[in-house]
């Protein structure tokens, strides 16, 4: 786990940019939509637990992510999940997820398809 409250620069977004333009980066965003929280019956991905999804040119993932509550019960289990449902992807070659609690987690963080399955629209 790492708190990167205290090294963060004044103006830097509190959520590291995903690299939305890497080839892999749909198949990894599917892959996180296999995994789901086990007390809410959406995928983890359109929760908004994933925060950032960073690919290198070697095809290293880099996944920051965060849980609903610190004490969610699946705590230590999730991140790998995460890591078994992306590794299997063609071109993967490492996977690596970290757990955050900066910014912590809100509904707003939800997409819109999530919101609606809960009923919150």
């Amino acid at each position: 786990m790492t708190d990167t409250a205290d090294t963060r620069i004044e103006g830097e977004p509190l959520i590291k940019p995903s690299s939305v333009e890497h080839p892999l980066y749909d198949a990894v965003v599917e892959a996180c939509r296999t995994v789901y929280d086990p007390e809410i019956p959406v995928n983890i991905f359109d929760l908004g637990l994933v925060y950032t999804i960073e690919i290198n040119d070697q095809n290293e993932v880099d996944l920051i992510m965060t849980l609903t509550a610190p004490g969610c019960p699946v705590a230590g289990e999730m991140p790998g999940w995460l890591v078994e449902a992306i590794e299997p992807v063609a071109g993967v070659k490492q996977v690596n997820v970290e757990l955050t609690w900066e910014p912590p987690w809100g509904m707003e963080n939800m997409s819109d398809e999530a919101r609606l399955e809960l009923g919150f629209m």
